[in-house]
């Protein structure tokens, strides 16, 4: 199993380069059976990471392109009536595939963004009174743009607490960059990608990543960050019950690809940011969700051992 996760880091940072902590924080997201949200400058990226993702994975990949004129229908799919028929037909929607890219969330109005979040959260459609599952293993990666940027629809809070991970992918190092200039174009190596894992394998690794062993004092620590974010007073609210799981479930999925059995306090520590940025505000930011500065604060002021 360790050698399958190797192999996918190594094949996805042959396209995206320089970037293995994030890719391997979007594997972790993916093994924990969750959603993830990428939040970044135009052209970082962000759709090249998800398509590798589907390719090395072999998954079914959509793009869905998020305007203000995107209606739910264009998510979901229709029923349009056949005249030879004389009956209508469902004609599904590019949710129904494996991977999703939902590309710049935040410049669709608010009801097609709920149109996306509600499947996401119950793996399942309901068009027309009738209920359509959607594939397994179903996985969406939404980007979004910066919300200064103009002709954006900021996600309410409630939506973004369905991501279990929010990461940005930053500007490359300059060996990297340079690469990217003198290299071959990526499209082109992405191509060439053949999967590296069968679904049945990601299927196992995901089962396994829930049977990793959280001991008594790591569940204590989670429980103290936890805590100190609902009563110190430069958060403007704390961590709810489903961000604890989130963290914890992570953690578990960190563990995984370092090939441990168990939950040690660095796992928790790796993938915090990109579990509560998008949970958490500061009191004093009446605007956005969650900064780095939060992050390591929780960091540093909440002892290991309690």
């Amino acid at each position: 199993m360790q050698d399958l996760i190797k192999r996918t880091i190594d094949q996805i940072g042959t396209v995206v380069l320089g970037k293995e902590h994030q890719i391997r924080l979007a594997l972790t997201c993916l093994i924990s059976g969750g959603h993830l949200l990428i939040e970044d400058l135009p052209g970082m990226g962000k759709t090249t990471l998800s398509h590798t993702l589907a390719r090395v994975l072999g998954l079914s990949f959509n793009r869905i392109q998020f305007t203000s004129d995107l209606l739910p229908a264009d998510i979901l799919g229709i029923s349009i009536y056949e005249k030879s028929s004389s009956s209508f037909t469902f004609h599904p929607g590019p949710i129904f595939n494996q991977l999703i890219l939902a590309d710049e969330i935040n410049r669709a109005t608010p009801k097609s963004q709920s149109a996306l979040l509600e499947a996401m959260e119950e793996r399942q459609v309901t068009i027309e009174g009738e209920t359509r599952a959607l594939p397994s293993p179903f996985f969406v990666i939404a980007t979004q743009n910066p919300n200064s940027q103009a002709g954006t629809f900021p996600l309410p809070e409630s939506q973004l607490d369905r991501f279990l991970m929010r990461i940005g992918l930053g500007y490359p190092d300059p060996a990297s960059e340079r690469m990217l200039m003198v290299g071959e174009e990526r499209r082109a190596v992405l191509t060439r990608l053949q999967p590296v894992i069968t679904q049945t394998q990601l299927a196992e690794i995901q089962h396994a990543s829930k049977q990793v062993v959280a001991s008594d004092a790591l569940i204590d620590y989670v429980q103290r960050l936890v805590h100190y974010s609902r009563v110190a007073s430069e958060f403007a609210y704390g961590l709810s019950p489903r961000g604890a799981l989130a963290l914890l479930s992570c953690a578990k999925g960190w563990a995984l690809l370092d090939d441990r059995s168990h939950v040690i306090p660095e796992d928790v520590q790796a993938v915090l940011p990109s579990v509560i940025g998008h949970r958490l505000r500061e009191a004093a930011d009446f605007v956005g969700q969650g900064s780095g500065a939060l992050a390591q604060r929780l960091l540093t002021r909440v002892d290991v051992i309690g």
